[in-house]
This record gives structure tokens, sequence and C-alpha cells, in this order.
């Protein structure tokens, strides 16, 4: 069967994957319920289609989603007349979204009883990193799915990871962020305290980058201005991964450490100090602009 890519829902991340599919020469159509969003793609010069009931047929050979949350998927994947009732035994599904893993399993299990290959590969690299195709993608699945889904996956990712049977890609993708939650609240208190301390942060920056300090926030995604060119916090911490979708993330995983038991004291904490500020209004910006909180009366730099 020859590709004809489906791809459900082109936000932020949805977007520049898509277009990097089509860069790439496959034929795909894309369709979001956000009419926003639509303009977007076809400013894009990506296929549309406006009615979901039009988007699949029995010529679809991979579907790929990428949604907000479980029910999103669970609504699309399993409603009447949804993917799983319009696709045939020979489409591959490919489900991005970062949801809970008891859901992504009920999902995938129903693709099986009907013969059709399914994985969960939620991404990690924010925006940029779906702009430039170097997503890191946790995959959960059979191996034979995995395998048939690599070259597509290749696409729009560097580093593409097979953690273990369906729902294990967004098991490893929900202790990943609950980590960088973490990390990112620990960078923005370091750099404060250098600011406290009347310390050049450019200097304490360098050195952390070189020493046993060192992060992924610190090296590559700081949480204040004039670090690194090209991070949310030199663009008034414009999202390239939101404060909102964090916080629902740290949800997932503090739902998940419940669930076994598992004690993740600082991902309780984390959890905390997001949701307050989220429902301050900080939602929609990126994760990173978490130092203001962290800063309090000592950093200056405004958020609009």
């Amino acid at each position: 069967m020859s590709e004809n890519i489906v791809f459900i829902g082109v936000g932020n991340m949805g977007n520049p994957m898509a277009c990097n599919l089509k860069k790439a020469g496959k034929k795909i159509k894309v369709f979001d319920v956000s009419k926003e969003m639509l303009n977007k793609a076809i400013q894009k010069g990506l296929e549309v289609e406006e009615k979901f009931e039009d988007l699949i047929n029995s010529e679809t050979s991979i579907v790929i989603t990428m949604l907000p949350e479980g029910k999103n998927s669970k609504d699309v994947y399993l409603k009447p007349n949804g993917i799983l009732d319009k696709v045939s035994s020979d489409c591959l599904l490919i489900d991005c979204s970062t949801i809970d893993i008891s859901t992504s399993k009920e999902i995938g299990d129903e693709a099986n009883k009907k013969g059709i290959k399914m994985i969960d590969a939620p991404v990690s690299g924010g925006v940029m990193g779906a702009q430039n195709a170097t997503l890191n993608i946790m995959v959960g699945g059979a191996k034979e799915a995995f395998e048939k889904a690599s070259p597509i996956l290749k696409l729009m990712g560097k580093n593409i990871y097979h953690a273990g049977n369906i729902g294990s890609g967004n098991g490893a993708k929900i202790c990943n962020n609950m980590s960088l939650g973490i990390t990112m609240i620990a960078a923005s208190e370091s750099l404060m305290l250098a600011k406290r301390l009347n310390i050049d942060i450019k200097k304490v920056h360098e050195i952390m980058k070189n020493a046993s300090g060192n992060s992924w926030p610190i090296s590559v995604y700081p949480p204040l201005p004039g670090l690194i060119d090209g991070t949310p916090s030199n663009n008034n911490y414009k999202p390239g991964f939101s404060a909102g979708m964090m916080n629902k993330d740290l949800k997932l995983a503090n739902e998940c450490a419940e669930e076994v038991n598992a004690t993740t004291p600082l991902g309780k904490m984390a959890l905390d100090i997001y949701s307050k500020f989220c429902e301050d209004g900080n939602g929609t910006k990126d994760f990173s602009a978490i130092s203001k909180v962290i800063g309090g009366d000592a950093w200056d730099y405004p958020i609009d």
C-alpha cells in the first residue's frame, strides 16, 4: 500500500511535524478541530480536510495523532466511526500525544483486537525540535509495529527509542518530563540565587554548563534571557513548551506514582509550583517562565 498519511492535531507541535513529512515528499492530509490551526496549516502549504468524516478511508496507510489529552485520543480512536472503525487492518496508527498510560493501553488493545498495528510515540524537544526534526520520540508497541513506524518517525525526530509494549512510550515520556519540570525549577533557583548574590549570571551559567550542576535547562534551555540565543526566555517566554502542558505532564506523573505506590516528593512539589503558576494565568507562557515565580522581586524581566 502506498503511503497516504493522515495527521490529526496540527497545533504548535503537530504543524511543524506534518510539515517535515510533507518536505520529505510524503502525501499527507491534516485535520484539526480548531479553524485557526487549519488556517495556519493552509498557510504552510498543507492539504487540509475540514470534516473528520471525510478524512480517513480504506486507502489511508498511516494515521498520526497529536492531541492534548487522553480523552481526546480516546474519542478520536474509539468513537463510532472513529479511526478504528474507518481504517483497514493494513493501516499503521501512531499516537504522538502525551496521555495517561491506561488510556494508551486501552486504545492499543482495541486496535490489536482488530489486527491493526499501533504505537504510542510521545515526543520531547518542544517546538524548536518539531521544526528542526530533532525530536526525541519514545515508542511503546510491538517490535513489528515499531520497525514499520521507524522510517516515518525518523522524518520527524532525531533520536527514536523503543521503550517497550504499548503504553511504555507514554510512561517514559512522563518520567522524563517529571525530571524536566524539577530541573527547570532547580535551574531557576540556582541562577536567581546567583543574581541575589550579585554574581554575573552569564559567568555562573558558563560554570554550571561545565560543572556538576549541569542539566538540560542549563545547557540548552535556560530560564533567564541573555544566556542562549533562540530560547523562549529570549522571546518574552513565547512557548516552545507551555507551562500548562508541563503542568499536565506533572499531573500524569503524580497519578502514575500514586497508582504504583512510588514516592516522588520532588515531583509532587514541582506539580504544586506549576499548578499555582498556571492558576495565576501563566499557563500559555513557556514552562521556563517558572523562573518568574522562583525569582520573586529580584527578577525584573517583564512578561506581557
